[in-house]
């Protein structure tokens, strides 16, 4: 079966008050091959409130269990749509985003997950290079053949270094994948961790090399206050170096890691 428009929704993840939510929903506005949309969120307020109506778009409350990871479950359980991709409220949408991935997307035989490279917004302009995504661009050249999407050796080497896919570039093939795609525990490295999981599952990561999402770094951001809280990002990630590694070589790979990140900061503070 070929998925059509019809078949993918964004569904737009929201948390407090966000200047940079309407940005956000004008860029799937402005989508060349319009699809769905819905809004979900566990802060509501009369910010979110009044953007859902003004764009006519869904609202969905979530009033269960707090934290990033049930929250994204929670966008994710509320489309109906087989291909669903979970927009970040700070980060905007290249136009051609969904006529790029049905074209990728029905073109692969089994695929998990489609993803697509990055730029960066920051202070209100585009960033196109800087270390970090250069660091990531040559982490995921193999992917760039086609015939090594399927290959879980590949992907899973690629993910022992690090994760270079930017969870908001996502997209979901939703029948190929387990019912809940996000764990509890990690407050950083939640898409990692999924990335991991689902990087044992046969089918294909689809990748994109184009640059079809921008990512937004800010140090309002939820990720930014987390990582600048006790180090948790540190810990995260060397808890994701050991489900790959013995102890001394992710200990070794951390050393990198950290620096390979230094240019990714607000103010002299890491974000992602």
């Amino acid at each position: 079966m070929e998925f059509q428009p019809k078949d993918h929704t964004f569904a737009i993840c929201a948390y407090q008050e966000s200047p940079f939510l309407r940005e956000c929903i004008e860029s799937l506005k402005r989508q060349t091959v319009p699809s769905h949309m819905i809004m979900a969120t566990s802060t509501e307020n009369a910010w979110i409130r009044g953007l859902a109506k003004e764009y006519q778009i869904p609202l969905y409350v979530n009033h269960g269990e707090a934290g990033i990871a049930h929250d994204w479950n929670f966008a994710y359980r509320h489309c109906k749509t087989g291909l669903v991709t979970l927009a970040h409220q700070d980060d905007t949408y290249h136009p051609d985003y969904v006529r790029q991935m049905l074209a990728e997307v029905n073109r692969a035989k089994h695929p998990l997950i489609y993803f697509t490279d990055y730029n960066e917004l920051r202070d209100g302009r585009e960033v196109a290079k800087n270390r970090l995504l250069g660091v990531k661009r040559l982490m995921l050249l193999p992917l760039r053949i086609r015939a090594f999407h399927g290959s879980r050796f590949v992907r899973r080497r690629i993910l022992s270094l690090g994760n270079p896919i930017s969870c908001p570039s996502v997209t979901y093939i939703r029948k190929n994948l387990p019912a809940t795609l996000f764990l509890p525990g990690f407050k950083s490295n939640i898409d990692w961790q999924a990335w991991e999981l689902l990087s044992k599952r046969k089918g294909g990561f689809v990748y994109q090399p184009k640059a079809l999402a921008y990512h937004r770094i800010h140090a309002g951001s939820e990720t930014s206050a987390t990582i600048n809280n006790g180090n948790i990002r540190a810990k995260e990630d060397y808890a994701m170096f050991l489900k790959f590694w013995p102890k001394w070589v992710a200990r070794l790979i951390m050393r990198f890691y950290i620096k390979s990140e230094e240019s990714n900061t607000v103010d002299g503070r890491r974000t992602r």
